[in-house]
């Protein structure tokens, strides 16, 4: 299994979505706002998952969720149930991320400098007129918070070896012919149906709601009518993309930067080397002699590849001629890193090289020597980089000062805002959930509804909203939380009521119809006084049936009609009618394979391993997780 993992994670996928990047870049702490008390929500077999790495991924995915549902997201988080599921949904896949992250580096997938260097122009993001453009490069990446490439690199080569991981679980699994042929014919069974619909809206006229029913349904559901609370504050921010907009940089200063990191642009010597593996055993002496022997024979002109396939005790190598691919310092075994770097040209062959793992042969197939980037290769990534230096000093050194005068001054913004040069401004009706960036972040509501802000009337402490932004907030305006009055939602409560009942009278109706129709009565005339009668549909088809979807889901769960014999069953359509469902006839489905579902049903044995691949890694490891996760700033 580790084999076919390991062999199937050599591709790189090309292609990273930009839009969801999440910044990992954290913020140093200001003075007394900073602690030395571990705030890890959650610990994975030694390593800790922090509460700004939580904070992150659930603001994201919030984020995510606001723009793929929109209200309906907005209602949803007012439900104190749901975001708690939700919020322990962030955590586990965190989690999940932590298993996959050390079982990549337990497996040594890894992407190497020229693969991820590949990954990168090709990515069409950073492409103009289809060839990679360094300043587009350079501006996409400053925009999402990278500020340096090489952070966006580090971040690019985490993904890209997760996905090699993935990628590999998926090259592992396939569907057999037969699944695949039953499910083929299983989705393309068709039925013929008979079905009666009943309108609820019939029922309506005869509904009467009483107004005790309508004070007792308020009075056991006032949660659907409350009043968020609500706060409008008054607040001071710091951007560090507003400071940088005012930063200079001279040239001396880029100059300078240059000389003093000249290793950041030095590449390091390449090699590709290829090696011939003898293991130790319980016979050290013998494996020596062993690969003594398989090194004689490479001096007599036998050729290194073809011996790796034969000879070699690593087969996944050995299958390739023994290639390791490019390597560098640091990566392989003391002893096998020396004997590779001191081989001189192309071709070279080292001699036995023992290891923990056993005795090599080391031939080096390829040499790059170290390269320097010339200054005016990486200049403008200098001054970007300069300037972005200079700005997250000026951003840090005004933190500590709003956070001073915030401090000093706890009655007022005034004199914070002179103090960093900014505006005070004053924000829209903030309520717990589904505010505008910046005010959606956990930290700014967490502040905003705090005892210091909402009972003290004193600014906040200084929030980090993200790494380049934070503010200082103090309360301007409050709305407690109330329930609507009853009057004003009578109306509201009237209609739901009549639904119910009008929903309800029709389900008795359908209920008594059935049974009547599976007993074997006739019940067209009760039927027609309902407003309705049966239909037919010959040869309906699982999918694009012209019917409503729940009379089709109804119809293919009911059972094959057995001889002389009725099972109706009943389906509630998405407008609230309810009908009666008959299957007189059963089709068998032309089991021809089709490509797509065969994809498809790979596709499902894929995403089954790959659960169960993280399953089986968080079922051998230690994970803890901090009791009061509920009751940190980030919920």
């Amino acid at each position: 299994m580790l084999e076919n993992i390991r062999e199937n994670s050599q591709g790189v996928i090309a292609k990273v979505i930009l839009g969801f990047i999440i910044l990992t870049f954290a913020v140093a702490g200001i003075g007394g706002y900073s602690s030395s008390v571990d705030t890890s929500v959650a610990e994975v077999n030694g390593e800790k998952i922090s509460q700004q790495a939580f904070d992150q991924a659930y603001q994201a995915q919030r984020n995510r969720m606001a723009q793929q549902f929109g209200d309906m997201f907005d209602t949803l988080s007012a439900d104190p149930s749901y975001m708690a599921n939700f919020r322990n949904g962030v955590l586990d896949n965190l989690i999940n991320e932590k298993l996959i992250d050390q079982s990549v580096r337990e497996l040594a997938i890894r992407i190497s400098d020229e693969d991820l260097k590949k990954t990168i122009r090709e990515m069409p993001e950073f492409q103009v007129n289809g060839v990679f453009d360094n300043n587009r490069y350079l501006a996409i990446i400053n925009q999402s918070g990278f500020f340096q490439s090489s952070d966006f690199r580090d971040y690019l080569r985490v993904e890209l070896t997760r996905r090699q991981l993935s990628q590999a679980l998926v090259a592992t699994e396939f569907s057999l012919p037969y699944q695949t042929e039953q499910l083929t014919a299983l989705q393309n069974q068709l039925r013929d149906v008979k079905f009666a619909t009943i309108s609820a809206e019939q029922f309506k006229a005869k509904v009467e709601v009483a107004e005790q029913e309508i004070s007792d349904y308020y009075q056991n559901n006032q949660v659907m009518f409350e009043n968020q609370e609500k706060v409008k504050v008054e607040y001071v921010a710091l951007d560090v993309a507003d400071i940088a907009k005012n930063v200079d940089v001279t040239s001396e200063e880029v100059n300078t930067f240059y000389r003093e990191n000249i290793n950041e642009f030095t590449k390091q010597e390449q090699r590709r080397v290829s090696h011939i593996l003898v293991e130790a055993g319980e016979d050290e002496a013998a494996a020596k002699q062993q690969a003594e022997a398989i090194l004689a024979r490479i001096q007599a002109g036998e050729d290194f590849a073809e011996l790796a396939k034969t000879e070699s005790a690593d087969t996944f190598s050995g299958e390739n001629g023994g290639d390791l691919e490019w390597i560098e310092r640091g990566v392989m075994d003391e002893a096998f890193d020396d004997a590779a770097f001191a081989l001189a040209a192309a071709g070279d062959v080292s001699g036995v090289v023992q290891t923990s793992f056993g005795f090599h042969i080391i031939k080096l197939t390829e040499l790059v020597a170290e390269q320097v980037q010339s200054f005016e290769e990486v200049e403008q990534e200098l001054t970007a980089r300069v300037k972005s230096d200079k700005a997250q000093n000026q951003f840090f050194e005004l933190q500590q000062e709003l956070a001073r005068v915030a401090f000093e001054f706890p009655d007022s913004l005034d004199d914070a805002a002179g103090a960093v040069n900014a505006e005070v401004k004053t924000s829209d009706w903030l309520a717990r959930n589904g505010n505008l960036a910046p005010f959606d972040a956990p930290s700014v509501i967490d502040a905003a509804f705090s005892d210091l802000v909402l009972s003290e009337n004193l600014n906040s402490d200084v929030i980090e909203v993200n790494d380049g932004l934070v503010m200082v907030v103090r309360l301007a305006e409050h709305q407690p939380a109330d329930v609507k009055p009853l009057s004003e939602v009578t109306a509201q409560i009237t209609a739901l009521l009549t639904n119910e009942k009008a929903t309800a009278a029709a389900q008795t109706l359908v209920d008594d119809l059935v049974a009547k129709y599976n007993s074997g009565e006739n019940i067209d005339a009760e039927l027609s006084e309902a407003g309705s009668k049966f239909e037919e549909q010959v040869a309906m088809a699982r999918f694009g049936a012209a019917v409503d979807s729940a009379i089709v889901r109804k119809a293919f769960t009911l059972p094959k009609p057995a001889e002389n014999s009725i099972a109706a069953g009943t389906a509630t359509l998405a407008n609230g009618d309810l009908a009666i469902v008959q299957v007189t006839a059963v089709k068998a489905g032309n089991n021809a394979v089709n490509p797509q579902l065969a994809e498809q049903k790979a596709n499902q044995l894929a995403q089954e391993t790959y659960k169960g691949y993280v399953d089986s890694l968080k079922a051998d490891a230690k994970i803890s997780q901090r009791e009061s996760i509920q009751e940190t700033s980030a919920f």
